[in-house]
């Protein structure tokens, strides 16, 4: 009897029914996908981790270095389970001609490392990932470069400086569990052993990995401490796995983040239909409601058939969306695949997507058993009353027809319509507001990463031009100090030294902290709290160090600098997702052995063309890096905002989508609620275009109000959820940068001819109804 009920509703509702089962299966889909993506983010990573046997701690190093006294500390230091030195030359871009272009890579963001492969660990891996090998006359090219110029094997790589050129052919890809991602700006390019060395008569500098694998990883604050007290090597910053592992998760976490978000909406808007189906359907069936009371049935036993439609909805719609996760499993992970590779195999792929869509099937018949509830306490016959969606609670005799005289007849009585059955059309406002803020916030978000502004969640002031150093070479950093304060092209311009000095924890222990210090007032950055340091004695932490070190403005910090300690009053805390988040400023004396690399920020004259500048420089000033604002962030990220185009258009064609359908299900509900009313109408003269005039307005005024609503909690609701997704990253407090044009002129636009046309469609339907048929209802 109940799969026979089943079949009969179904068959009665079939728009509705599709529509929640539409619903419900994009839910489950895109809640399945992105919780797969976040599960094979964090094999892909352990796998790759194991594969390429990476370091847990690794000490960068520009010079000249001692093995012996390098053995002497690993060999004393019970911590120590594997080490070795990796020497790697640097070759500046304006050397280096990657694919089939004429351009040289001298504007590139990049540090481009040439090694030959590791024999101890820290290996570097091919597309399989299996460690690379290259014979004579090959190289293998980060994945960064193949994604990037889209290479291909036979490809060539030529290095050339002024009587010296190789010509080298791409053999292979390589996946560097150190420096994959784009926001590192260092990449290793795998060369044959013959040919590093010859390279290294020719061009570039040798700089050094020291690299350490530990007995105990747990134990690496305390391996840091010992390392960095012993006096060994440390021209350089020094990383950790911790750190390799959030630099690869961000780009594809912050996708997977978004694309929950939106399944998530989603749901809500499957929830809400859900609670107006059942209302309706219970209003429609009272009369048979009541006989099934008088003749024995329990309220419980009717609540149970009247949930068994939606569980199998719920099942049927949750397994077509984790079937076609599985189907969407390339689009959303190709991107992680090509630079981490496919872990091996296991049952949590599977897995992990059935529970993510088994928790929105558990959702949604919880939400419907919530419904139900209500009938537990009160009589059947005033419960179905009370679930009437047509009940005015506004008299009729509001906003009389005979009082307007400059309102269209048809729109005056839709909107009185709706202001009269606000209860039933708040359902409809409520989605165009879900489907405008889930259009919106991906948008807003994708502005806001190409925006020139998301320069400064970077820990980076803007300016014209920026000029890195990443060799320390302080006689060379004032030499183009020079020669930019006697250009009269330059407005003005901040030199700055990146150096490394100790903080002393509340437990007294010692941990080095990387501080940038020059004059932080010519290009300010926009602050958390408080603003940038002006005196000797203050300093200003990014958001994540002022976490881990519990320091809010005004609090003191003690640390250790050129060899005495001092106590420095926090000034502001400012964003910063590059170097981990944990950077500081300050405007302290440098001294030059303790530099760890030099940056000049500069802005040209009005009449200056930025490119020409960029170019000069470059070549007056090599091998320091010149790039341009623009340059400097398309290649640090360019696949987030590759992958971001692809999911905005996404979630902008499936908040149409739902817009439309909502749209033509609603109306068609309404048609057949109103069947009686249009009756009377027509028989008092409305004419049909009159009629669906009416409807439009019913229509249009909830889309107007919503799309308000979306874009107002968009621009406030989203800010926050985007900044609590990026404070994990150290930003924790993103500002949208938003287009008017696209935001307020075009996205309405689109969402109010798209709804007209299908509200129009669906008011075709509207058939002539006579008196006589009124009577016989």
């Amino acid at each position: 009897m109940l799969i026979n009920l089943l079949r009969k509703d179904t068959l009665r509702q079939k728009g509705v029914t599709f529509a929640l089962l539409v619903f419900i299966s994009l839910s489950a889909c895109l809640v399945a996908s992105g919780s797969t993506m976040i599960a094979e983010l964090s094999r892909s990573l352990n796998a790759l981790f194991a594969k390429a046997d990476a370091p847990h701690f690794v000490q960068m190093h520009a010079g000249t270095i001692d093995e012996a006294d390098f053995d002497d500390f690993a060999s004393g230091n019970p911590l120590v389970k594997k080490k070795q030195i990796a020497e790697m030359l640097l070759v500046d871009g304006s050397n280096i001609t990657i694919g089939s272009g004429a351009a040289t890579e001298k504007t590139s963001v990049m540090d481009h490392y040439f090694v030959k492969q590791n024999r101890s660990f820290d290996l570097l891996l091919n597309l399989d990932n299996e460690p690379v090998r290259v014979s004579p006359g090959s190289i293998a090219v980060p994945v960064y470069y193949m994604q990037r110029k889209n290479l291909n094997v036979g490809d060539k790589v030529a290095l050339a400086g002024a009587s010296f050129r190789m010509d080298l052919t791409v053999s292979d890809f390589v996946r560097d569990v150190q420096m994959n991602p784009s926001i590192v700006h260092s990449k290793r390019f795998v060369v044959h052993e013959a040919d590093l060395d010859t390279l290294a008569k020719n061009l570039g500098e040798t700089e050094y990995l020291i690299e350490f694998q530990l007995t105990d990883p747990g134990k690496l604050s305390e391996f840091r401490q010992a390392y960095e007290s012993s006096g060994l090597p440390g021209k350089g910053p020094n990383v950790d796995d911790r750190l390799f592992k959030m630099l690869h998760a961000i780009t594809d976490g912050m996708v997977a983040a978004v694309i929950i978000l939106v399944s998530l909406l989603l749901n809500i808007i499957a929830l809400l239909c859900i609670r107006f189906t059942i209302l309706a359907v219970v209003e429609e069936d009272y009369r048979e409601i009541g006989v099934m009371k008088a003749i024995g049935i329990g309220q419980r036993d009717i609540k149970k058939m009247y949930l068994l439609k939606y569980v199998a909805l719920a099942a049927f719609g949750c397994a077509i969306g984790y079937a076609a996760s599985l189907f969407l499993k390339p689009l959303f992970t190709s991107n992680m695949m090509l630079y981490l590779g496919t872990a091996p195999g296991s049952f949590l792929p599977q897995l992990i997507p059935f529970v993510a869509a088994a928790v929105i099937f558990f959702i949604v018949v919880s939400f419907c058993r919530f419904i139900l509830r209500k009938f537990d306490r009160i009589s059947a016959v005033e419960a179905l009353r009370s679930g009437n969606v047509g009940e005015s609670r506004i008299h009729a005799a509001f906003l009389p027809l005979h009082r307007t005289k400059r309102v269209h007849v048809p729109l005056f009585l839709g909107i009185r319509d709706v202001l009269q059955r606000f209860k039933m059309y708040r359902l409809l406002l409520l989605i165009f507001c879900i489907c405008s803020f889930m259009a919106i916030v991906p948008l807003h978000f994708l502005n806001t990463v190409q925006s020139p502004d998301f320069i400064k969640y970077m820990g980076i002031e803007r300016s014209d031009l920026r000029i890195d150093m990443q060799q320390a070479d302080i006689g060379a950093f004032h030499s183009i100090v020079d020669y930019i304060k006697n250009d009269p092209d330059i407005e003005r311009f901040s030199p700055k030294v990146t150096s490394r000095f100790e903080v002393v924890r509340e437990d007294g222990i010692r941990e080095n902290m990387t501080v940038e210090t020059g004059d932080f007032s010519m290009f300010p950055l926009e602050y958390v709290q408080g603003g940038p340091p002006l005196r000797d004695e203050e300093i200003a932490l990014s958001y994540l160090n002022g976490k881990e070190l519990g320091k809010q403005v005004g609090d003191r910090l003690r640390l250790v600098v050129h060899g005495q300690e001092k106590e420095a009053v926090v000034s502001g805390i400012y964003q910063d997702v590059t170097h981990g988040g944990r950077t500081a400023k300050a405007i302290w004396p440098f001294r030059p052995e303790t530099a760890l690399r030099c940056e000049i920020s500069l802005d040209v004259k009005p009449h200056i063309n930025v490119g020409a500048k960029t170019d000069e420089y470059a070549k007056a000033f090599y091998p320091a890096r010149v790039t341009d604002l623009k340059g400097y962030l398309t290649q640090t990220f360019g696949g987030t905002i590759r992958q971001l185009k692809l999911f905005t258009m996404i979630a902008f064609a499936v908040a149409l989508f739902v817009a439309i359908l909502i749209t033509s299900l609603f109306l068609r509900m309404i048609l057949a609620k109103d069947e009686t009313q249009i009756a009377i109408m027509r028989s008092i003269g409305f004419s049909f275009n009159h009629i669906r005039k009416q409807y439009l307005a019913r229509t249009m005024l909830p889309l107007g109000i919503g799309i308000i609503l979306g874009t107002v909690v968009a621009n406030t609701l989203g800010e926050r959820m985007a900044s609590a997704l990026m404070s994990f990253m150290g930003a924790a407090r993103i500002e949208f940068a938003i287009d008017p044009v696209q935001a307020y002129l075009v996205c309405p636009l689109i969402f109010t001819l798209v709804v007209a046309i299908a509200a129009l469609l669906s008011l075709l339907s509207i058939e002539k109804t006579s008196i006589a048929r009124i009577i016989a209802s």
